[in-house]
């Protein structure tokens, strides 16, 4: 991980790149809420520091892995199973997603430097969610999992920002709050902050 000056400055980087779950927005209450009553629709158990180490993984790759880690027979398909937690997302997003402390950082740049979101909820899903928070306009493209072949842990969602930005990776800087997305941007070549080492952004999802 590269070291940021103390004053939080990143100036020296040409553009910035930012997750949305648990960085740009608060909404551990709201994807724990989801999981639990998908998780119950589909008999499947809950481990909660399976859940946490499972953070910045789209909803298929994440049912995927629950389902093979606890040996679940489920009759629905991953996809029967990710819309019913979009849906429940959808229905309950206004009631639990508020903006971070970023909110600061992007208003500082925002005009100044080309800025981006690489998420690993929907598009469609995190462009709504970052309207309710406040977001909208700031952001020159959102990149969600479903314009990638390889979500995070992978970079292709980063590598992705910084091609629609067109800007180099090793001049971004991206901003996230989970182990997973850190290795995605360490993997895309980029610099990256810890919000919760260096912005103290904590994520309250399955504690």
């Amino acid at each position: 991980m590269f070291d940021l000056m103390r004053d939080r400055s990143y100036d020296q980087y040409a553009a910035l790149i930012f997750d949305m779950d648990g960085t740009l927005v608060d909404s551990g209450r709201l994807h724990e809420l989801g999981w639990r009553a998908t998780l119950a629709e589909y008999a499947i158990p809950v481990d909660h520091a399976l859940m946490r180490s499972l953070v910045g993984v789209p909803t298929i790759g994440t049912l995927a892995i629950l389902i093979r880690h606890f040996g679940c027979h489920v009759s629905a398909s991953l996809d029967e199973m990710n819309r019913f937690k979009e849906a429940f997302v959808r229905g309950h997003m206004r009631q639990h997603v508020r903006p971070t402390a970023l909110f600061d950082v992007v208003s500082r740049y925002h005009g100044i430097k080309p800025m981006a979101v690489g998420t690993g909820a929907n598009t469609a899903e995190a462009r709504e969610i970052l309207r309710l928070c406040g977001f909208d306009g700031y952001f020159a493209h959102v990149v969600g999992a479903d314009q990638v072949a390889e979500p995070k842990p992978a970079p292709e969602t980063f590598l992705r920002c910084a091609a629609l930005l067109d800007v180099p990776p090793g001049r971004c800087v991206v901003f996230e709050d989970a182990p997973l997305g850190l290795q995605a941007a360490t993997s895309a070549g980029m610099a990256c902050v810890d919000v919760l080492q260096v912005h103290g952004i904590g994520n309250n999802y399955f504690l």
